[in-house]
């Protein structure tokens, strides 16, 4: 992530926002504003506004966080290998400007069988009417 992201993002974000988007933290399991959300739409990046999940693949993980199959488009994302807290974990990346969106597994639903595990602070919902 570039400083200048980062030095807009401290000017823009509440101090929890800006943790898990710029510094990788975790909300906790079942308090963000996303994790049982329906209604249609595309979830984008908090950091940048770009794409990233669509309402279509959303799905009840039972985690507590927001869970879909796959992103808008694979483009949209980035992995990156994450050894914190003695585990090894895939990382989730917004591929525009580097935010820390969540993990991804391998215990999902069809058509993928992936889990895509991200924090509601790192989304902004933009509803179907106005996509």
């Amino acid at each position: 992530m570039t400083e200048d992201y980062r030095k807009r993002w401290r000017e823009k974000m509440p101090p929890e926002q800006y943790q898990v988007c710029a510094e990788r933290g975790t909300e906790r399991p079942f308090t963000g504003k996303y994790w049982d959300h329906k209604a249609e739409g595309v979830y984008c990046c908090a950091g940048c506004g770009a794409p990233l999940f669509s309402s279509a693949s959303k799905f009840d993980s039972g985690t507590g966080w927001p869970s879909y199959w796959a992103p808008v488009d694979q483009a949209a994302v980035e992995l990156e290998e994450d050894h914190s807290h003695g585990m090894i974990r895939t990382e989730v990346h917004c591929a525009r400007c580097k935010a820390h969106l969540g993990h991804v597994f391998p215990d999902g639903p069809p058509p993928t069988g992936l889990r895509y595990c991200i924090n509601s602070l790192s989304l902004a919902f933009r509803p179907a009417e106005q996509t």
